[in-house]
């Protein structure tokens, strides 16, 4: 490993802890501070850190274009696709991956079940991948309703046409907000009701949710009382997926059960 980019990597990783001065950048790398400043003013050359006007040290605004760029070119359905198998090997059940586009619930990848089942608030040829569906049809619109910013979803509602699987506007603001509180949504679709589901945000860099990950069966193998016992495995997937994505989602979930590895974010002080 080449030593002086083996610092310099160091100390951009210490001021993701705050600010520094030199003396303290050259003591987190165990160098003089002449070393300690070459490196510092390179670094500042290329935008990757900034000096304040205090003489102290922060990280650049190129390293947050870097970071935007690179998960603007991480695939989710790649990320997720490992999680998703996963669990549909672990419990026989369809795993699914969508997000919100256009007002509609777009299916990006499905992992077909021991027996095959239309996924809750679909028609027959729906839930394929590439397939749409109303946002407000099932679990997994909803889930992705509920985190959208309130303008977005006012503007939703105002345009929500009573469509089949819809609710009426007022009464669907209300059980988004209770979908919001507690994280995750269950139910069965207007289109098949023979068919329950479990949803589960996947939350991005800025805390939202840019996904979900649905589990379902048909009621008649998987009553919903039985289904809701992987609620807890769900939301580990689902955490798993966020963390793997390089978002940020609250760890309360995520034990390993998915092969992820939770680290802990370091304070700003």
């Amino acid at each position: 490993m080449s030593q002086t980019v083996d610092r310099a990597l160091t100390i951009l990783a210490s001021l993701g802890e705050g600010p520094a001065s030199l003396e303290q950048a050259a003591a987190r790398i165990g160098v003089h501070k002449s070393t300690a400043l070459r490196l510092l003013r390179t670094l500042q050359e290329h935008g990757f850190v900034h000096r304040q006007p205090d003489h102290r040290y922060r990280l650049g605004g190129r390293l947050f274009g870097l970071a935007q760029q690179a998960l603007e070119c991480i695939d989710i359905r790649q990320v997720a696709a490992p999680y998703l198998a996963s669990l549909c090997e672990r419990y026989g059940h369809t795993v699914q991956l969508a997000v919100l586009e256009d007002g509609s619930v777009l299916y990006l990848d499905r992992v077909e079940g021991r027996y095959p089942a239309p996924p809750s608030g679909a028609p027959e040829a729906a839930g394929r991948i590439g397939t749409r569906v109303p946002a407000a049809a099932g679990p997994a619109g909803k889930v992705l309703l509920a985190d959208l910013p309130e303008e977005q979803l006012t503007a939703f509602l105002e345009d929500l046409d009573g469509g089949p699987g819809a609710a009426p506007a007022e009464g669907l603001r209300a059980e988004l907000a209770a979908v919001r509180r507690r994280g995750w949504a269950a139910g069965q679709g207007g289109y098949r009701e023979s068919v329950d589901c479990l949803a589960a945000p996947i939350v991005g860099a800025e805390g939202r949710s840019i996904a979900v990950c649905t589990i379902s069966a048909p009621a008649r193998l998987a009553p919903e009382a039985d289904l809701s016992k992987l609620l807890p495995e769900l939301l580990c997937t689902a955490e798993a997926i966020s963390l793997a994505y390089g978002g940020s989602p609250t760890p309360r979930w995520c034990e390993n059960r998915c092969g992820a590895r939770h680290v802990e974010r370091a304070s700003r002080t």
